[in-house]
């Protein structure tokens, strides 16, 4: 299967060379959102991304790391507030001077979070819609990640996950915090990390998920069924006829496989 060749190409999807370019496509970063286009755009001024969609259903806006991959944030309408099923969050790069960062973000409308954490080395804030992410110190890990350090995801066996998303994405690995980390083939941009869950799933939809990009060398079903193979999920929900496919790993995460695009 082609995305998980670790195969060199030509460019991203910038346009411009790369050495890794789109050989990866670990490509969405997804939110549900009351309102995308609010939650879009603080993210966007948080981070420094660049605006690629603006309608009331969804707001996109893409993170550049350079000589790294490309991430798409993407902030999609929901009929409801989503549930607490949150065990994808972003830890984001306070650099040299995190109280700073703090204090930037509280003014473009995140606020303070206490889930316990005391004297922990980083700062917890809630985005707009009551998201949490984390504001941490510099740590050798984090060079070149960009400004989202990393991504932690729970996980029900940490190890097992990170051979799973491996061999999804490509993703090879990397030195963290966590009981397992992943990185892009390049050494530059975010950190996958892969810790231990506080429980188990809950039977509600993740509030944030990935979307995997196929090559057009991949057969969609295979990719399903070897999903399968490796434990976790094709999921089937009625949402109507969908061009992408809804799965979850074996720790009940879901995520979804975009089709390939036309060449």
């Amino acid at each position: 299967m082609g995305v998980r060749n670790h195969r060199a190409s030509l460019g991203g999807r910038s346009g411009q060379p790369s050495i890794y370019g789109e050989s990866v496509y670990l490509e969405n970063l997804v939110f549900d959102a009351l309102e995308p286009q609010r939650l879009g755009r603080f993210w966007e001024a948080a981070l420094g991304t660049q605006q690629l969609t603006d309608t009331p259903e969804c707001y996109e806006t893409r993170l550049r790391v350079p000589d790294g991959p490309d991430l798409d944030l993407c902030f999609q309408r929901v009929a409801e507030r989503p549930g607490d099923g949150l065990r994808l969050y972003l830890d984001l790069c306070g650099g040299r001077e995190p109280a700073r960062v703090v204090d930037r973000l509280l003014s473009q409308g995140a606020s303070h979070l206490d889930i316990g954490q005391q004297n922990s080395p980083w700062v917890v804030l809630a985005d707009p819609e009551g998201n949490p992410f984390r504001v941490m110190a510099p740590r050798p890990a984090y060079v070149d990640t960009g400004p989202i350090a990393a991504l932690p995801v729970d996980s029900s066996d940490p190890e097992r996950d990170a051979g799973f998303w491996a061999w999804l994405t490509g993703w090879v690995a990397g030195t963290g915090e966590a009981a397992e980390t992943l990185r892009h083939p390049s050494r530059h941009g975010l950190l996958l990390q892969f810790g231990d869950e506080p429980g188990p799933k809950p039977h509600v939809k993740n509030r944030l998920h990935l979307d995997v990009r196929l090559e057009p060398s991949d057969d969609l079903e295979c990719v399903l069924k070897e999903v399968c193979d490796r434990g976790g999920q094709r999921l089937d929900p009625d949402w109507g006829d969908l061009p992408w496919r809804v799965c979850a790993d074996p720790s009940g995460n879901e995520f979804c496989l975009l089709p390939a695009r036309l060449t």
